[in-house]
């Protein structure tokens, strides 16, 4: 090996580290729906901590689900507040008992919704790319939408079905819903939400004052 070749091995051997380490990354967060926003918000209404158990709950669940089922299923673990919701697609209704009571025994797990589908095929990766990109034009929706605290809003979709969590109040549960299925591609909505009174509603998203229109001249 001359010099230049053993130069090259230098330099390549740690990008092509970094460049796994960040592909694997990438792979965790398709496995666990909520890890992708999972930074802890001090606007979020969770606390802190159940922030942080919510976060280790998806971890564990996607964990015990890979060792468990291995690649004979297709499913995602979101939590919020402790409640989970189980999307995705397993071969039958025995396995989909069996994927929910495997969440149920995990540690701080309060309540389990079970969404999964039975269906003999699983999705491709064009299916979960375009689930990402429906999520993400019903966040930027909810943001838009007036007086509704947008980061109170959990985002999940799957084969076109946007599932909406959180600790909200009716009002904003429904106006966050019909932003939601106005959006292109969304099949249905299915609201899991906690529902909290109107005077534990926190303020709206400061949004930036509109110049005032010029007179016409």
């Amino acid at each position: 090996m001359n010099r230049y070749t053993a130069t090259a091995h230098k330099f390549c051997r740690p990008l092509l580290v970094l460049t796994l380490a960040a592909v694997l990354s990438g792979c965790a967060a398709v496995l666990v729906g909520g890890a992708v926003g999972g930074v802890m918000s001090a606007s979020d209404r969770r606390t802190l901590g159940a922030q942080t158990e919510d976060a280790g709950i998806e971890l564990k669940g996607a964990s015990r689900i890979g060792s468990v089922f291995g690649d004979a299923v297709h499913v995602y673990v979101n939590s919020y507040n402790r409640k989970v919701l189980l999307t995705g697609e397993v071969k039958d209704e025995a396995t989909k008992a069996r994927v929910e009571a495997e969440i149920k025994n995990i540690e701080n797990v309060q309540s389990v919704v079970n969404e999964i589908q039975v269906s003999l095929f699983l999705p491709g990766f064009s299916a979960r790319s375009n689930d990402a990109l429906i999520s993400t034009r019903v966040r930027g929706a909810l943001v838009g939408t007036k007086d509704i605290y947008s980061s109170s809003f959990k985002v999940i979709t799957e084969a076109g079905v946007v599932y909406l969590m959180g600790r909200v109040s009716q009002r904003e549960g429904d106006a966050g819903a019909e932003a939601a299925r106005n959006i292109p591609g969304v099949a249905k909505v299915v609201k899991v939400f906690e529902y909290i009174d109107e005077t534990e509603v926190k303020k709206p998203e400061t949004r930036p004052e509109q110049p005032a229109a010029t007179p016409a001249g």
